[in-house]
């Protein structure tokens, strides 16, 4: 690049900023995009947040949040008390095999005891909120459409817009976009960064039910499904959740992986139904209870859209892939890749020249990789097995029956250790990640 196309790029950062200028763009106040906007703004950026939405809002999503997630609720100020409408819940309850087995989170110095619940509709706008109160400028109703690209560096210098009820064209400005925009991130699209068909995807359908369990405070996951409907049970492929909301409701649902024999075969909606009607009356979970539709989302996992940053675009949550394939999980990894976007951009934007802000923001796809990568590379394999309900079923009959296993399994799964020290199980999980591939 000449000097003269270094200096072009550098001057956006220091001239007179207009309502629709700044520093950084984030495109989508979910998870993700909200905490990113929290730490940037916090450390005294100009960030204009993006939502194509008006909260409050509807999010297909478990609600139930591990103590990972509770711990970037906490980084970022939130308020988490009961009073403040969260429900806290002590573990993990896992059935499977005729098997009953009830976990409390592991006692950790990197992370809390317990884990939240509470709706995504409430939810996502707590976070929006508190990154306006960090001072990021929020702008709802605003439809991004296509990246405003400098033809003389190839970089993204901002985004168009159809602001509000009336459309209102508007372009935004920014020497760097982060993109929040969620699995479809069509943002990331129009930089030419598409979804590597070698990573899992999955898919979750999930509903609400009026039922005397809400207020169950441990998490529960069944490792298998039944259709017990015909002369015969059929074990369905896939396993289930139900979360008590505290507020009169359970959040029933179940979550499939692509590397499943069925996965494009069944009706997902359907098979949630026969699952329910498998349980227990008194449990309330029958069709007159529902309070809502069945609802359905995608799960982008393992990095299924790389590179994470590029001509000054950086991906975070479920644009760039980062869904846990051993759980499901993604709010806690859309909010630390938040976390780890915003200190890169704000070490970048501390640099003197153009290539050594550059140099900067081409740090967070390796940060990434070697904070997730070898885990991630553990859970591919793992939703290969998996992805076989007999396989599930033989894990769950033999393994149910080892607390001292299931313990390790589920600080495996929802990737609980602590990073230095730790007990034997902390140790051996961190080993195994740091030694498995980082792709």
């Amino acid at each position: 690049m000449t000097e003269s196309a270094t200096e072009s790029v550098s001057e956006s950062a220091t001239t007179p900023r207009s309502e629709h200028c700044a520093d950084v763009i984030v495109v989508g106040a979910g998870p993700a995009g909200s905490a990113t906007a929290y730490h940037l703004a916090k450390s005294g950026l100009e960030v204009l947040l993006l939502e194509k939405t008006a909260f409050p809002r509807e999010k297909v999503c478990g609600d139930g949040l591990t103590p990972r997630a509770t711990k970037q609720l906490i980084s970022m100020g939130i308020d988490i008390s009961e009073e403040a409408g969260w429900l806290r819940n002590k573990g993990l309850r896992i059935i499977g095999g005729g098997n009953r087995l009830q976990l409390d989170w592991p006692d950790l110095a990197s992370y809390p005891d317990y884990g939240l619940v509470r709706k995504r509709d409430d939810f996502d706008e707590q976070l929006a909120r508190q990154a306006q109160k960090a001072g990021a400028r929020l702008y709802e109703r605003c439809n991004v459409g296509a990246p405003v690209i400098n033809e003389l560096t190839g970089r993204i210098e901002g985004v168009q817009a159809k602001l509000g009820e009336e459309k209102t064209p508007v372009t935004f400005s920014a020497p760097i976009v982060v993109a929040a925009d969620g699995n479809s991130t069509r943002l990331s699209l129009a930089m030419g960064l598409h979804r590597r068909e070698d990573r899992p995807m999955g898919v979750a359908v999930r509903t609400y039910f009026t039922s005397p369990r809400h207020d169950d405070d441990y998490l529960e996951s069944w490792l298998e499904l039944w259709d017990r409907r015909g002369a015969q049970d059929r074990l369905l492929p896939g396993y289930g959740w139900i979360f008590g909301m505290g507020d009169g409701t359970s959040n029933v649902g179940l979550g499939v992986l692509n590397t499943s024999a069925s996965f494009k075969e069944l009706d997902w909606r359907e098979i949630l139904k026969a699952w329910c009607a498998s349980m227990p009356a008194d449990w309330g979970y029958t069709p007159e209870n529902m309070t809502g539709p069945i609802r359905g989302a995608a799960l982008p996992m393992a990095f299924n859209r790389q590179p994470h940053y590029t001509k000054g675009l950086l991906l975070v949550g479920d644009a760039g892939g980062l869904v846990n394939p051993f759980n499901g999980e993604g709010i806690a990894y859309a909010m630390e890749s938040g976390s780890i976007a915003a200190e890169v951009i704000l070490q970048a934007q501390a640099r003197a020249t153009y290539a050594q802000r550059e140099l900067a923001l081409q740090r967070y796809p390796k940060i990434l990789k070697d904070t997730y990568g070898g885990y991630y590379s553990l859970g591919r394999a793992f939703v290969k097995l998996i992805g076989n309900p007999k396989v599930m079923q033989i894990a769950a009959q033999r393994g149910l029956t080892h607390p001292l296993l299931m313990r390790f399994t589920l600080k495996m799964l929802a990737n609980l250790t602590d990073p230095t020290g730790g007990d034997a199980m902390d140790r051996i999980i961190n080993g195994l990640s740091k030694v498995a591939p980082k792709a």
